[in-house]
């Protein structure tokens, strides 16, 4: 396949990236940085926070996986990987320099359009905090085009907390107002990281616009709907709260139909979607 210059990647063909670094977040996730091989580092592989990739590994297989990174950091791209299976157990046996395949960007992504200038709630669950890193940098790296910035983050317990070393030094910055929680199991860290739900800390959320805020949520299944309830009391309009419904998708182009949840492909019509879109959902109710 020859490229040309300033070319968008083709759908189906797999860009090499090589990695550049690797740290294990917990003791099952492990943290990677990539960037592309030099031949392809003139192709347009811009995307929104909110958006996944398929990795693929030659001979192993390839599974899609949210996005970590931030567009404004252009030219690197970070994945948070759970080793769950055969094709992340081998992700995890390479080293700094090994190549792994890459396609995409695919889904619709956060409308990071839409919202500028609102004051933004983020609130993620375990593993919810991967996808949503990207949209908290973006907001980060361009935060005079936003308001408020208010992060909720819950986590079974400190060890399965992601970028935990992030987040406690974030505590102390003005930019943010972040707010941690583990289930249980907080000795160490009792100045910094609460113990309940991550819906016990919807009591720091006050003086809230509902006319000029949007909230987006990423974690477990189980989260979205005690996560909703908690929002709707600040009177939010169901299209101004944003749900990461995470699937396995396996092709990434609505091909397939792994994806599907009732009627609708979250391959194509997600992974991000507004609780007006989604309020029906089986896994929601």
């Amino acid at each position: 396949m020859k490229y040309e210059y300033n070319k968008k990647p083709e759908l189906y063909t797999p860009i090499m990236m090589r990695i550049i670094s690797k740290r294990d977040l917990t003791p099952d996730v492990r943290f990677f940085q990539l960037v592309p091989k030099e031949e392809y580092k003139h192709l347009d592989m811009d995307y929104k926070p909110g958006q996944f990739m398929m990795l693929s590994l030659f001979g192993t297989g390839e599974a899609p996986f949210s996005i970590s990174s931030s567009p404004t950091r252009k030219g690197i791209f970070e994945f948070a990987i759970r080793k769950t299976g055969k094709l992340t157990d081998k992700i995890f046996e390479l080293k700094d320099g090994d190549m792994l395949g890459l396609r995409g960007p695919f889904g619709n992504g956060f409308p990071i359009e839409k919202m500028l200038g609102k004051d933004i709630i983020i609130v993620a669950g375990g593993l919810g905090a991967a996808p949503l890193r990207s949209l908290l940098l973006y907001i980060l790296d361009n935060r005079e085009l936003f308001g408020r910035l208010i992060y909720l983050y819950g986590a079974k317990n400190v060890d399965d907390m992601l970028y935990k070393p992030d987040f406690v030094e974030m505590l102390d910055s003005d930019q943010i107002e972040l707010f941690l929680t583990v289930d249980k199991g907080n000795e160490g860290y009792e100045d910094s990281i609460e113990e309940g739900k991550v819906t016990h800390l919807f009591k720091y959320i006050t003086d809230i616009d509902p006319a000029n805020t949007i909230a987006c949520v990423c974690g477990p299944p189980i989260m979205y709907k005690f996560v909703v309830k908690e929002i709707l009391k600040y009177n939010l309009e169901k299209d101004k709260i944003l749900l990461n419904l995470e699937r396995r998708m396996k092709c990434g182009c609505g091909k397939c139909g792994h994806c599907i949840i009732d009627y609708r492909y979250t391959c194509i019509d997600g992974p991000v979607f507004t609780y007006w879109d989604v309020i029906h959902m089986r896994e929601l109710i």
